[in-house]
């Protein structure tokens, strides 16, 4: 397994999704940039989706990553809000497949987990911790939770490569 990557880590919505680069040596974490992808709510399916699907693309393109990770998928209790964010992820891990990368899947307890140290944290506690361990600012909830998800990648990766 190679140790050094460029991680793309999304935090998909159909309203909003986050995004954010990290690079990683094995050892360190560098934090290079992140973002969200707006869709309007008065834009029709087929562009919201083509949206987070083009822009992703964009980002891909320009940042090269060459591994990328994204939420598992979280259960609403309203199935109508499940199957958007669903549509919302099947376009994301569409366009990191149509861009020559797999992308691995972390729950979002896990996610949580890994950043913060308690699996039910806020997003809040999760965007301070994101702050505290890349140095990056005050950052949107969604890009910081695509950067959690990056920098949970990259602990797994450290810790297979433990294994191997």
């Amino acid at each position: 397994m190679n140790k050094n990557a460029r991680i793309l880590g999304i935090d998909p919505g159909l309203h909003i999704t986050g995004w954010g680069i990290l690079d990683w040596d094995g050892f360190h974490l560098k934090y290079i940039t992140h973002g969200t992808i707006i869709s309007l709510p008065s834009d029709n399916i087929s562009e919201r989706l083509s949206n987070i699907f083009k822009k992703l693309s964009d980002i891909v393109e320009k940042y090269a990553p060459n591994e990328a990770c994204i939420e598992d998928v979280f259960v609403n209790r309203n199935p109508i809000s499940s199957l958007k964010l669903g549509m919302a992820r099947g376009a994301a891990i569409c366009c990191v497949g149509v861009c020559g990368l797999q992308i691995s899947e972390y729950k979002p307890n896990e996610v949580k987990k890994t950043v913060v140290g308690v699996g039910h944290a806020t997003k809040d506690q999760v965007s301070m911790m994101v702050n505290m361990l890349l140095n990056c600012g005050n950052i949107k909830l969604d890009a910081a939770d695509a950067l959690a998800i990056a920098i949970c990648h990259a602990h797994h990766k450290k810790l297979y490569a433990v294994i191997e």
